[in-house]
């Protein structure tokens, strides 16, 4: 994709080239296992004692509190029902009807299973109501489970203040940071949350590495049985991994701040632009509390898959919401839960830049997208469609 221009970085992220470079002797060299004694052993073992402290120094943690995973995905399930086992007995859990999709899938396995789910709706820009999450807390919940940042449109959800009113109650929180670990500050020591997943692949490691923070006091169940993970989280280290993401770690916590600023100075510049040309153009969520990296975009009733499309042959390469979920027949969970009417969401397109994002991409995408709005808005009327009566 050397010429590509990729908006897609909420899915995945390109790998960093110091993050490959830094797994590359233990892919050929220092293979050893990490539980071996002899010298092979003793060596991966340093390095992943290494890449546990990189971790735990990006997010304000204790390298004790850091249990690797092979996602996000695993370390969101590790925590729920980890939180479930340690419940004494308590079977609600709160979230919200905005979460990824696999947490939503996990959460309807448990409540087929008997437990209570009651998933908070957010209004039209996407955010939660803390009085109304407040009131929803009783003595019976176990577990509070919620992205910190929506992985569509980016809104992030006030953590520090719900964990906060969660704890008050002695209720066990779980954030699900994956969109939000080296991308803003996370700071463990202080947000209030009890665990904290995330995934390398978001922040520029590979795919397959991914991490749970477990606050220091929590006796913490094993799901997987083993040795490794201080038995936590049973199975051999994919040790190639996690080198890069505590690599991968290490470059976020020396940059951070310069990536946001520049991040999201593009982020405002799209979308300034594609509203100078397209003024009827919307833009899903929260703008005052968004990530910076992400545009999530409403194109009224334009179909989005054809958007997607047109710009694919252009080569920039953008989505129409999560990876895991995206393929076009139906409307997104998230844009629906924020009150959008189908057409609406089916018309909405998810623009999401990086470290790696250039001034030069965003002009080109700003040169092409407003043309293939034309042209479509065009056909739609052709079709007899009335873009000015589907926009009110």
């Amino acid at each position: 994709m050397t010429d590509a221009i990729y908006l897609d970085n909420n899915a995945t992220t390109r790998p960093a080239p110091e993050v490959v470079e830094s797994m590359m002797p233990y892919l050929c060299e220092c293979y050893g296992n990490p539980s071996s004694l002899h010298r092979p052993g003793v060596q991966a073992r340093d390095a992943l004692i290494r890449a546990r402290a990189q971790v735990a120094e990006l997010i304000g943690a204790k390298p004790q509190e850091i249990v690797f995973t092979s996602g996000c995905t695993e370390a969101n399930h590790l925590a729920i029902l980890g939180a479930l086992a340690v419940s004494s007995g308590k079977r609600r859990i709160v979230s919200s009807g905005v979460e990824h999709a696999s947490t939503l899938a996990l959460l309807r396995d448990l409540e087929a299973q008997g437990f209570q789910v009651r998933l908070l709706p957010v209004d039209r820009d996407g955010r939660l109501d803390c009085g109304q999450f407040e009131r929803t807390l009783d003595s019976q919940t176990a577990l509070v489970t919620l992205m910190w940042a929506n992985n569509e449109t980016g809104v992030i959800f006030p953590i520090p203040t719900l964990a906060a009113i969660a704890k008050s109650r002695g209720i066990l929180f779980h954030a699900d940071a994956a969109q939000v670990v080296g991308r803003i500050p996370v700071d463990a020591r202080n947000c209030g949350a009890d665990l904290i997943s995330f995934s390398g692949h978001k922040f520029h490691a590979p795919k397959g590495v991914g991490g749970l923070f477990i606050r220091t006091g929590l006796n913490w169940p094993a799901l997987i049985r083993g040795s490794q993970e201080r038995r936590r989280r049973g199975g051999t280290e994919n040790l190639p991994a996690i080198v890069a993401m505590g690599a991968a770690c290490s470059l976020a916590a020396a940059q951070i701040e310069c990536d946001i600023r520049r991040i999201s100075s593009l982020r405002n510049r799209l979308e300034a632009g594609i509203v100078e040309s397209i003024p009827w153009v919307t833009i899903n969520g929260d703008t005052a509390n968004r990530l910076p990296n992400t545009s999530n975009l409403c194109f009224g009733a334009l179909d989005g898959e054809a958007i997607l499309a047109r710009l694919d042959r252009a080569d920039i390469y953008a989505s129409s919401g999560a990876a895991c979920s995206s393929g076009g027949t139906e409307p997104s969970h998230v844009l629906s839960a924020m009150g959008l009417r189908r057409d609406r969401a089916l018309a909405s397109i998810r623009l999401s830049l990086s470290r790696y994002t250039t001034e030069a991409e965003i002009e080109q995408v700003l040169e092409v997208l407003p043309g293939i709005i034309k042209e479509l808005a065009a056909e739609y009327s052709a079709a007899g469609g009335s873009l000015r009566l589907e926009l009110t």
